[in-house]
C-alpha cells in the first residue's frame, strides 16, 4: 500500500527545516488540545494504536495534503469516533445531547493522566514464530511495500524501503504485528528487528551515499539474501 502520507525520501518536497532552539513543543494553543483529546479518546479502549494509525493513512488525498498535523489528528479521531459508534455525526456538529454519554463514566481524568502515560503501551508478545534472522545477516525488505494480509491495508514496512537490503542489528524480541493488529485480525506477534540499511541503498541520489538508516521492521517484511 502507497497512500500520499507515506511520503519518506520522496523528492520536490524540500529540506526538513527543524524547529529553531527553543522553539514551543506547540506551535498554537488548540495543537496540545488536540493531542489530549486524542490520548483521552483513545483510552476508552474502543481502538488500538495501529487503527488509529491507519485512520489517518485513510484520510482523503485532498484532506491528507491540505491539512497540518494536528488537523490529521483530529480528523482522522473524529472518524474513529463515528465508526465505532462512540459519537454519531449528529454529536460532531455540536447538538446539545439531551443526557450523559453511556462512555462518561471511563473518561480518563485529569488525575490519571500522568499514570496512564508512565504506564505506556507494550506491544512485546510471546510467538509461537522463532526468529529466522541473526545479527549481521544480510536480507531484503519485500517488494512492493504491501500489507500481505488486507489489500490496501495497513503496514510499517515504507514504500523508500521496499526492495532494499539491509542488516540485522539486533532482535528485539516478538511485537504485534501492525500488518493484523490494524484490522481486527489479532495481534499475531511476530519477531521484530532492527535493520541498518546504506543510504545509497534507499535513495538514487543521497546526499551522503554512506550514511546509515535503521528501520525497526517485522519478519514477515525480510527476506534473505
Amino acid at each position: 500500500m502507497t497512500r500520499v502520507h507515506d511520503m519518506g525520501g520522496r523528492f520536490g518536497d524540500g529540506p526538513v527545516m527543524p524547529d529553531p532552539e527553543g522553539a514551543p513543543i506547540f506551535a498554537e494553543d488548540w495543537h496540545a488540545r488536540a493531542l489530549a483529546v486524542t490520548l483521552a479518546c483513545g483510552s476508552l479502549g474502543k481502538w488500538n494504536i495501529d487503527v488509529s494509525r491507519h485512520a489517518r493513512e485513510c484520510l482523503s488525498p485532498k484532506d491528507y495534503a491540505r491539512f497540518t498535523y494536528y488537523e490529521k489528528w483530529l480528523a482522522a479521531l473524529a472518524d474513529l469516533l463515528v465508526k465505532t459508534g462512540v459519537l454519531s455525526e449528529a454529536d460532531l456538529s455540536g447538538a446539545e445531547a439531551s443526557e450523559l454519554h453511556a462512555l462518561a463514566a471511563e473518561a480518563l481524568r485529569a488525575d490519571a493522566v500522568a499514570g496512564v502515560l508512565a504506564s505506556g503501551g507494550p506491544a512485546d508478545r510471546p510467538s509461537p514464530i522463532e526468529p529466522r534472522f541473526a545479527a549481521g545477516q544480510a536480507v531484503r525488505t519485500l517488494h512492493p511495500a504491501a500489507n500481505r494480509l488486507v489489500e490496501g491495508g495497513h503496514t510499517r514496512l515504507p514504500a523508500y524501503a521496499q526492495g532494499a537490503q539491509g542488516y540485522i542489528l539486533r532482535l528485539h524480541g516478538s511485537h504485534v504485528l501492525p500488518d493484523s493488529n490494524a484490522h481486527g485480525l489479532g495481534e499475531a506477534p511476530e519477531p521484530l528487528y532492527a535493520v541498518m540499511f546504506h543510504a545509497d541503498q534507499l535513495w538514487a541520489a543521497p546526499e551522503h551515499p554512506g550514511d546509515e538508516v535503521v528501520l525497526d521492521l517485522w519478519q514477515s517484511y525480510l527476506e534473505p539474501v
